[in-house]
């Protein structure tokens, strides 16, 4: 769900609220969110295709900060209508763009701008020996077209293929 909260400029810059819960939950968002994350990257990073395993799948509510990037969301859930099926869509930091992704999708993104900055809430903490991921090349996403030689971590670089992830 894309969510592009009112911006009030004036000479000394602007003002926008990130999140009220009764907003969010009359939109559809109701979900207990846990930990507050904040990444600062710089351009031609992609980060993830990344999600945690039951029990602390998370979902996200993204908030860019600054700069612009290219959002990739991939829904794993087996009994979805929409499963297997991926959202991209280009959030900045210009329009106060916010992303919510329930728990259950694979999310990464792609730095467009000189450096981004983005805020996420999460549903479920982090949890390293839950934590999984799919490999942003795979042929089946298609992503080579919208990335080309993208900087990645090394955890990144060893995520196991989308078909050994649905196994």
């Amino acid at each position: 769900m894309l969510i592009r909260p009112t911006v009030y400029t004036d000479a000394r810059g602007d003002f926008r609220e990130t999140y009220r819960e009764k907003r969010y939950q009359d939109a559809g968002i109701d979900c207990k969110f846990v930990q507050d994350n904040l990444v600062h990257s710089t351009k031609h990073v992609f980060r993830g295709l990344h999600f945690q395993l039951p029990p602390y799948e998370q979902a996200k509510l993204i908030t860019m900060i600054r700069g612009r990037i290219l959002d990739v969301a991939l829904d794993l859930r087996k009994n979805s209508k929409t499963f297997k099926k991926m959202l991209m869509i280009e959030l900045s930091a210009e329009t106060g763009d916010q992303l919510f992704i329930p728990e259950g999708f694979a999310h990464g993104y792609y730095v467009q701008s000189e450096e981004a900055c983005i805020s996420y809430k999460v549903s479920a903490p982090y949890a390293p020996d839950h934590q999984s991921g799919i490999r942003w090349d795979e042929f089946e996403l298609h992503l080579r077209k919208y990335m080309r030689d993208p900087i990645l971590s090394e955890q990144d670089k060893a995520l196991p293929k989308l078909k050994d992830v649905l196994k």
